[in-house]
């Protein structure tokens, strides 16, 4: 710095102090910047002149004046030969310019670079109207005289005639493009003038924006980086994993507050730490208690899978005598009571019946999964040969038929197929329309590594308020006098498929009527997903246990729901 330089003052705080130096670099600079701004216009101005308005101005009076020659030959050809090829140079004489230039686009220019007055604006003019004339008083006649009376009729005094009004306009035109290239001449030599000057103000420009660089760097190293690399050092300690190191607040004004405030972000940070230790015991006890309780619940779902098992299972043996019983006092002392007494003994039958095929449903139920057999591939259609010789007597005592589009072979246990099958195409029988036989078609598609399947059958329907809720195990939407059955069917073909890692779900509306049932099975040769089959066999397959309303008979929720006369449907 020179002597006159002014004096900062130890104590001015870094804003004050950069805010001094910035502020005379930044004058220092405007000022070169301002110099070569107008440099820049001027030589821009210049440049635009002689690359824009005078080389459009030459460009397009060179190419008039060898057109207007072209022309001006093509037309006295014509007169004397008819030909009418001989017009071209003259029709293109007429036509508009391919680069889009006009006349006056070029004459608008020169206005606004020499003013409305000058001489070369005066020949343009003198040269447009001799042009005009041109044509006018000569082409134009001679070439509608050729077209009507042929070659040879233009009489050479007109020939004459035309080439000296073509000598009016060949003066004035050749003036304005010798005037033009004056001009751009001038212009010329003033650009290249002004290239110069600006030549010069960039060199004064850069070399005034190095001798300020300068200046601030050494401004800048003083006062702002040297107090930052202290602190940068550490705050890398302290980032390494040294926390209780203490950062030094150095630098002037705002330097020594962001050291400041990076000591009270070690604090903070000291204290979070803390926090987080302490909210991570928390985390690790409550994970703990998490596993747990899911282990209480995998140990609750066995056991209600295990109690559903036993229970059906022992059961069996005083229903067994029960029904003996009963039957046996059906049989023997039937008549020989009054008619109430024959009647609660047929109420016992009946109940001790559907409650042996209820356990025994339900030990079906609660087997899947439960008592694993051998995954093999397994033809469906051989299946469905079993199931229709097993339901021959149903589809014939109602006329009905089972038919199929031809059934793929797929993964699985082949008596858990053979049952979900049979469930699902005696259930499409038993529900179905009074006005009309049963049909049942199966039918299969593929999908990625799985077969999506399908039963329809034009039955009675179900109606799309219990599509979603059509699964729920023991709830029976219809009376047992109406139609038959434990409800379990359609939960039974529910944890087989998922068993076997697929999906089952009735389609809203079919198109035809009736029900569909579609569900998924793996493809022949593919792994079944035992993670899904083991965790149905643990209870986890679906979000309820055994035993809850979540899986329901198939068709069970057909047309209208019968109900007692307070509005509730029954068991």
């Amino acid at each position: 710095m020179t002597a006159d330089a002014p004096v900062v003052d130890d104590s001015t705080s870094l804003r004050r102090r950069l805010g001094l130096a910035m502020g005379i670099a930044g004058v220092v600079l405007a000022a070169l910047l301002v110099a070569a701004l107008w440099a820049l216009v001027s030589f821009a101005d210049r440049q635009q002149a002689v690359t824009g308005v005078y080389f459009d101005a030459v460009t397009q009076a060179d190419s008039a004046y060898i057109s207007f020659v072209d022309a001006e030959t093509a037309v006295r050809g014509y007169a004397l030969t008819g030909d009418p090829t001989t017009l071209e140079p003259f029709n293109r004489l007429l036509e508009t310019p391919s680069d889009g230039t006009t006349g006056a686009d070029v004459e608008q220019a020169l206005v606004a670079e020499l003013g409305a007055d000058h001489r070369a604006l005066e020949l343009r003019a003198e040269a447009a109207e001799a042009a005009l004339t041109w044509y006018e008083e000569f082409a134009e006649p001679t070439i509608a005289l050729v077209q009507a009376q042929g070659a040879g009729s233009v009489a050479p005094e007109e020939i004459e005639r035309g080439r000296v009004l073509f000598d009016d306009l060949r003066g004035p035109l050749q003036e304005y493009i010798d005037t033009v290239r004056d001009l751009r001449e001038e212009a010329v030599q003033e650009l290249a003038a002004w290239t110069a000057v600006v030549r010069g103000v960039l060199l004064a420009f850069a070399a005034g924006a190095v001798a300020v660089g300068v200046l601030l760097w050494v401004f800048l190293r003083r006062w702002v980086t040297e107090p930052l690399r202290v602190l940068a050092t550490d705050a890398r300690i302290v980032a390494d994993g040294d926390v209780e190191h203490p950062v030094a607040v150095t630098g002037p004004g705002e330097v020594g507050e962001v050291g400041r405030d990076v000591e009270q972000m070690r604090l903070r940070l000291v204290d979070l730490i803390g926090e987080a230790r302490r909210s991570r015991v928390a985390l690790e006890e409550s994970h703990a208690q998490l596993v747990e309780q899911a282990e209480d619940l995998r140990r609750s779902n066995r056991d209600l899978e295990q109690f559903a098992y036993v229970a059906s299972h022992d059961l069996q043996e005083p229903l067994r005598k029960i029904a003996s019983f009963t039957q046996l006092l059906a049989k023997r002392y039937e008549g020989q009571l009054d008619e109430r007494a024959d009647q609660y003994i047929a109420f016992a039958v009946d109940g001790a019946k559907r409650m042996q095929r209820l356990i025994n449903d339900l030990l079906g139920f609660s087997r899947v999964g439960r008592i694993g057999g051998e995954l093999s591939d397994v033809d469906l259609d051989a299946v469905l040969d079993q199931v229709r010789s097993d339901l021959d007597r149903v589809v014939e005592e109602t006329g009905g038929e089972v038919v199929s589009d031809g059934l793929p072979a797929v993964r699985g246990e082949l008596p858990l197929l053979v049952q979900l099958v049979a469930n699902l195409v005696g259930n499409a029988l038993k529900f179905r329309h009074p006005d009309r036989a049963p049909r049942v078609r199966l039918e299969a598609r593929r999908t990625g590594d799985q077969w999506e399947l399908a039963c329809h059958d034009n039955g009675i329907g179900i109606d799309p308020q219990y599509a979603e809720r059509v699964f729920v195990i023991f709830q029976r939407l219809h009376a047992k006098e109406v139609y038959e059955g434990t409800g379990i069917g359609l939960a039974l073909c529910k944890k087989i498929v998922e068993y076997h890692g697929g999906q089952i779900w009735i389609d809203p509306e079919p198109a035809d009527g009736g029900t569909t049932i579609r569900w998924t099975l793996p493809a022949a040769g593919t792994d079944v997903a035992t993670s899904s089959a083991v965790a149905v066999a643990a209870g986890r397959g679906t979000d309820h246990p055994v035993g809850s309303a979540t899986d329901e008979e198939p068709h069970a929720v057909r047309g209208p729901v019968p109900s007692d006369p307070e509005g509730i449907p029954h068991d």
